[in-house]
């Protein structure tokens, strides 16, 4: 009787592909197909006590922002790192500063967005954008840039 019940652990374990016929497949088919009568009202009473499905707007379908910005001194860049920490991206234009000025908000600007991961590009003449971490600057102005090096390395 120990060979009979080991011999069924072991084609059960390993997977036997007969093991159907020994058991009769229409009686293990009938088997777990049958719920007991407490189990399907469970389930039922489960399925009248949950609530409807809300459907809620996702955190990422809200349009970004772009602020542009023309500080007249240094203070006005506090106001420039909450509009980063908003998670608003910010064109500065220092075409009001003069040059001290204007470096001084630059790097106090590139520190925060340094510190929030945020991303910084100089756009052109005293203009320059700032965008926090869920936003990435891709130039192209960077890529030719690199390839006309390239050109022009091998040209020597």
């Amino acid at each position: 009787m120990n060979n009979g019940l080991l011999s069924k652990l072991k084609n059960w374990v390993s997977g036997d592909p007969f093991e159907d016929e020994a058991y009769g497949m229409e009686e293990d088919y009938e088997f777990r197909n049958t719920r007991p009568e407490q189990e399907v009202e469970m389930l039922d009473d489960s399925k009248k006590a949950r609530k409807p499905l809300r459907v809620v707007d996702h955190p990422t379908s809200q349009k970004a922002q772009v602020v542009v910005i023309e500080p007249r001194a240094f203070e006005e860049a506090l106001e420039i790192i909450e509009h980063l920490r908003t998670k608003k991206s910010v064109i500065l234009n220092l075409h009001l500063l003069d040059t001290a000025q204007s470096q001084r908000v630059v790097d106090f600007l590139s520190g925060a967005t340094h510190a929030i991961d945020g991303n910084q590009q100089r756009i052109g003449d005293g203009v320059f954008i700032f965008t926090p971490n869920n936003v990435s600057i891709r130039s192209e102005a960077e890529k030719n840039m690199a390839i006309e090096d390239a050109y022009w390395k091998q040209s020597y």
